[in-house]
């Protein structure tokens, strides 16, 4: 199914879910859609409901699915809500993060950058890959860092005469 195999021993519901592109909720409303158990084998599915739900699988956009479940939301170029699934989807959020650099604009230079896109914060964390850190510098004469106590010091000795 989408150009993959799935296991007869897995529930329906989690073998929609490993789908790129199909979650657990969406695969559930799936499911519902064409009233199948989403807790049924999907070995136990007869050749007719597979077909089916190949089907509904190929087009999401055509059930009666709320908007906010398909991940492709009033496309750029055709205004159009739509779902897309395996290699469709790759292809996807990589000419849409071209066309971000391609724009300048505010994501596409983070993108460019190799920095964090969505507004997190970037003082400490996202170092992945660069060297950042603290330099260590060769110690000084005179032993190590200098010591801090706590104690007050200690009264002088007084000299035998």
């Amino acid at each position: 199914m989408a150009g993959r195999d799935l296991q007869g021993t897995q529930t329906l519901a989690a073998a929609l879910a490993d789908l790129k592109g199909v979650g657990f909720n969406l695969a559930t409303y799936i499911l519902a859609e064409r009233k199948i158990d989403p807790r049924s084998r999907v070995g136990s599915l007869s050749d007719n409901q597979i077909a089916d739900l190949e089907k509904s699988v190929k087009d999401i956009a055509g059930l009666k699915l709320p908007t906010y479940l398909l991940n492709k939301q009033k496309d750029m170029g055709t205004g159009a809500n739509m779902h897309l699934i395996g290699s469709d989807l790759d292809f996807a959020i990589r000419n849409g993060i071209e066309m971000e650099k391609n724009m300048q604009s505010w994501r596409g230079i983070r993108h460019f950058l190799g920095l964090k896109v969505r507004g997190q914060r970037t003082r400490t964390t996202g170092r992945k890959g660069r060297t950042v850190g603290v330099k260590k510098v060769k110690m000084m004469r005179g032993g190590g860092p200098a010591q801090t106590t706590t104690q007050a010091p200690a009264a002088p000795k007084k000299e035998e005469k």
